[in-house]
């Protein structure tokens, strides 16, 4: 089957930073699903694992948010049947979904949104598990809860803060502080339903301080470790922050007389050690797909970069590189 990956990790202007090759089609277990890709999106952990993590051996496939339709599934599968269409976040563990076909474990799979497409589809799985993990299972935060809180979005305008300040404005009575540091991402995070907007390229602790807020949850999108201090300073007392990022070291010594509880969202968590839960998944993609399709949330799409193939999968890696990117940006299926 046609796929698209890369042998020697690099900079992407490299000339065979990604490859397509031919790939054998995959073998799937008792609890998985064969997927049939009809769409996909390009996070920041592809750009990641691309120029850093060279491959074991032969072609390594990226890529882990998908839409498609299954067309084979394991004998313990009871959920899905040939022809459904559904979208995901894949297991980091596992090859990747810029491949014609994909084998993904049942568990973490939802419906795909009637109303969207597969492309528009396949640009909210990892995001939206990311910041729905971040606002119940990291902060704890009860749906429906949180009046009198407030919650500060550090890169409101990304794929992660594009659907939590929504998750967040519509599953909680949490105020939303987002930052954003451009006209049009300022735009953006408002129209995502931001109660206010602040600029991360200025101190924030002021920033926040003029609105007269004293943040509980912070979620750190991005240079956490630029804006660390600031954090400590601006936070409520007993306060919690959750970082999807990676510092380089971050010292944590300040929060003690806060007690600041800190902690990391990694949404692979689940399927990398195939905790007790591992169903969770599943569950809120079917939540966020029902939301959608109820038009409670909107899709974070921006950019549709054409059919999957070397080079526009490239630009998509070079663009999440600029750092630039708002919202989501997807690609067709192989």
């Amino acid at each position: 089957m046609k796929a698209l990956g890369y042998e020697k990790n690099g900079p992407i202007d490299a000339p065979e930073a990604l490859v397509e090759f031919d790939a054998p089609r995959p073998q799937i277990g008792p609890r998985d699903l064969l997927v049939e890709v009809r769409g996909v999106s390009v996070n920041p952990v592809d750009v990641k694992l691309r120029a850093a993590v060279a491959p074991e051996a032969g072609h390594k496939i990226l890529g882990f948010d998908a839409a498609g339709v299954v067309v084979e599934t394991g004998a313990d599968v009871t959920d899905y049947t040939p022809g459904d269409a559904v979208f995901y976040a894949g297991d980091v563990t596992r090859p990747g979904t810029n491949a014609a076909l994909h084998a993904v474990d049942g568990r973490i799979v939802g419906r795909k949104p009637a109303t969207l497409d597969f492309d528009e589809a396949a640009g909210l799985p990892l995001t939206a598990i990311t910041a729905w993990e971040m606002l119940f299972d990291s902060f704890r935060i009860p749906e429906g809860g949180g009046a009198g809180d407030t919650l500060l979005v550090i890169g409101g305008a990304g794929g992660v803060g594009s659907i939590l300040i929504q998750l967040a404005k519509q599953l909680t009575n949490l105020t939303v502080i987002a930052t954003a540091s451009r006209t049009e991402t300022r735009d953006w995070v408002t129209k995502m339903g931001a109660d206010h907007v602040i600029d991360h390229r200025q101190p924030l602790a002021a920033q926040v301080a003029d609105l007269g807020l004293t943040p509980r949850y912070v979620a750190a999108l991005t240079a956490t470790d630029q804006h660390w201090d600031q954090i400590v300073e601006l936070i409520a007392p007993r306060g919690h922050v959750t970082l999807i990022d990676d510092p380089n070291g971050l010292d944590i010594a300040p929060a003690k007389t806060k007690a600041l509880t800190i902690s990391w969202e990694f949404m692979f968590t689940r399927s990398m050690y195939q905790t007790a839960d591992i169903t969770a998944q599943r569950d809120l993609l079917n939540r966020v797909s029902a939301m959608i399709d109820d038009g409670t949330l909107i899709s974070t799409v921006t950019e549709r970069l054409g059919p999957l193939d070397v080079e526009t999968l490239k630009a998509a890696h070079a663009r999440q590189e600029s750092g630039r990117v708002i919202g989501k940006q997807v690609l067709s299926g192989v």
